[in-house]
């Protein structure tokens, strides 16, 4: 059908007599439209399914099938196409009908070809308001979503920036968010998960302790042990992050993530105590690297445990602490991560 900018619409003019057909189209072509003409039902719909026409004339009393059994066919199947019904003096009550039924207007025979152009004019002015409107519609909502992305990402970026900062802030966990995100990317890789996905896997590794900024500087530095207070404090900082995050935050797997990275296979994990299957795959892997960049660098109360110990440490935890496929995929890929340089 014609667009909004291209003014040559289309008529369909189904009419058994061909007299009246060209009649019509001759002063409906004089009108600058286009027009198509179809002496039955069959070849009506024969051109419509060629080309569906904007706008189409039907005579109600035809040989063979009237207007009125295909006005119902191109209102299902051409919803679009505006219908005006062709009716001899005596019918005016099944034209009527007809309006009732989705056509737009109705006028007698013999035809005042005046009050017909004038008629398919108003029409046309109807659709083409209505297709003005639709366009504006898609062009706003398009406008509003480029606006929103725009200013989701630029959240985002200010997010990650400030998870970045909090860890470069901290000698001892300088790097780990980086080096979590690169870690998990590695293993889910292996894992053959989706591209989607390991984009937002990134993302989340990033900023996966985003919730730290909730925990207070004197318990996140302690050099010594924590107290149970003190380790209740610092178990917040999962739920926290995904507060922080789930106002900006579309995609429920980036949030798992965040949520989860501290969940166990055996249920002994925080905050939601979720065990086996019921952990994310995505949240198992955060979980697996975030463990080993951890027990691999220096710490307020110890020094790194090395990459020997640590990969040691996953193998004994597959199973209790780690998912054990994901320990398995952390394995085939281990010397992978340390040629890359991503462990310190």
């Amino acid at each position: 059908m014609t667009s909004i900018h291209n003014h040559q619409w289309e008529i369909l003019v189904v009419d058994d007599e061909e007299v009246i057909r060209r009649l019509l189209c001759h002063k409906l072509k004089s009108e600058g439209y286009t027009c198509v003409e179809a002496g039955g039902l069959r070849q009506a719909m024969e051109k419509m399914h060629e080309r569906p026409a904007d706008l189409a004339i039907l005579d109600i009393m035809m040989p063979g099938g009237s207007g009125v059994e295909l006005l119902p066919e191109i209102k299902k199947n051409y919803p679009d196409t505006i219908v005006i019904m062709a009716t001899a003096v005596g019918d005016a009550e099944t034209a009527i009908k007809c309006v009732r039924l989705g056509a737009y207007d109705y006028f007698t025979k013999p035809y005042n070809l005046d009050e017909v152009a004038l008629s398919v004019a108003r029409a046309l002015n109807t659709r083409r308001l209505e297709l003005e409107v639709l366009d504006y519609q898609q062009h706003l909502e398009e406008k509003v979503k480029v606006q929103a992305d725009k200013i989701r990402d630029s959240f985002m970026n200010a997010v990650t920036a400030l998870a970045l900062a909090l860890d470069a802030k901290d000698e001892y966990t300088s790097g780990h968010s980086g080096r979590v995100s690169e870690i998990s990317v590695i293993i889910a890789k292996e894992l053959g998960m989706h591209d989607s996905t390991l984009e937002n896997i990134r993302l989340a590794g990033l900023i996966h302790d985003i919730g730290k900024i909730g925990v207070k500087e004197a318990v996140l530095n302690k050099p010594g042990k924590l107290t149970p207070e003190e380790f209740e404090h610092i178990k917040t900082h999962p739920a926290i992050g995904e507060r922080i995050l789930k106002p900006i935050v579309e995609e429920q797997d980036i949030l798992d993530m965040v949520r989860l990275h501290h969940e166990r296979f055996d249920g002994r994990g925080y905050p939601d105590g979720l065990s086996g299957e019921r952990i994310p795959l995505g949240a198992a892997i955060m979980a697996l690297a975030d463990a080993f960049d951890a027990m691999t660098s220096d710490r307020p109360y110890r020094k790194s445990l090395g990459n020997t110990v640590a990969v040691e440490e996953i193998k004994k935890g597959s199973g209790t602490q780690f998912v054990p496929d994901v320990v398995e995929a952390f394995l085939r890929v281990e010397r992978i991560i340390a040629a890359d340089d991503v462990i310190s």
